[in-house]
């Protein structure tokens, strides 16, 4: 059974004087420990599927499906990492991380000893009583996502978290929330404008049309020199420029070339 599915979604916003159709027949299914990348034009109602899969946003037609239940509202199942960090610059790191925990009224001890062992696992063990503002933009981008496994979720919402943040820390970053995710099992789904990044970080990338927005395609991404390489590695690769012209061509340019 899939963990996430989409049956026949679509998303309508109505004003007193008309209807604009945002998505249109979305029919997808996402296995568990997959991880998706989804690109498309923008305004194509990418973050706006994020949405309807977390649960902040119900469709006007079809059914999202969450391990076989349909999906009536936000669920502890489900994390969701922003474009920002949104640290509070008031609280240290391991405050922040607790954010989540205290919100959902989890036993705070074992949410304390997750967040501790996350931050040392993942490189940050000197740095629960720093403040944000002492961090680099990569290292927020990480707080914040261990603050969202803090919560254990099964499912990852990325919306283009790497966004804010310059080239090269961008490829350093990918590298690393990618093995994050992969080393943590989650299930993924990132919304990104980068054809690079999309390629690079997915084991499929959903391509989407402009609105009223459907898939497009949905390309299996299998690289000869095999299974397990990094997001840099994968950019390396031999089929790399084949998937990354194949992509381009369908999105007739109106998407980021390279991260």
């Amino acid at each position: 059974m899939a963990q996430i599915e989409l049956r026949d979604v679509g998303l309508s916003y109505f004003t007193t004087k008309q209807e604009t159709e945002a998505l249109r027949d979305i029919r997808a299914t996402i296995e568990q420990g997959e991880f998706i990348s989804v690109v498309g034009p923008s305004g194509c109602g990418k973050s706006t599927l994020l949405s309807l899969v977390s649960g902040m946003q119900k469709p006007t037609k079809g059914k999202v499906l969450i391990d076989g239940a349909e999906v009536r509202g936000t669920s502890p199942k489900v994390g969701y990492m922003l474009q920002h960090d949104h640290l509070f610059e008031w609280r240290d790191v391991l405050s922040n991380l607790l954010v989540g925990a205290e919100i959902r009224r989890m036993d705070m001890k074992q949410a304390k000893r997750t967040a501790l062992d996350l931050l040392e696992r993942y490189g940050l063990g000197g740095f629960a009583s720093h403040n944000p503002t002492q961090l680099s933009g990569g290292m927020r981008q990480r707080v914040a996502l261990i603050r969202t496994l803090v919560t254990e979720p099964d499912i990852m919402l990325l919306d283009e978290p790497f966004s804010a943040l310059d080239y090269q820390t961008r490829l350093t970053l990918a590298d690393e929330i990618h093995r994050i995710i992969k080393d943590q099992g989650k299930t993924a789904v990132l919304v990104t404008h980068d054809i690079s990044e999309a390629i690079s970080m997915a084991d499929r990338v959903m391509v989407m049309t402009k609105r009223p927005s459907t898939i497009l395609s949905v390309h299996d991404i299998r690289f000869d020199e095999g299974e397990g390489l990094s997001p840099w590695q994968k950019r390396e690769a031999g089929r790399y420029h084949a998937y990354f012209n194949t992509i381009w061509k369908e999105l007739g340019g109106h998407v980021a070339p390279v991260g």
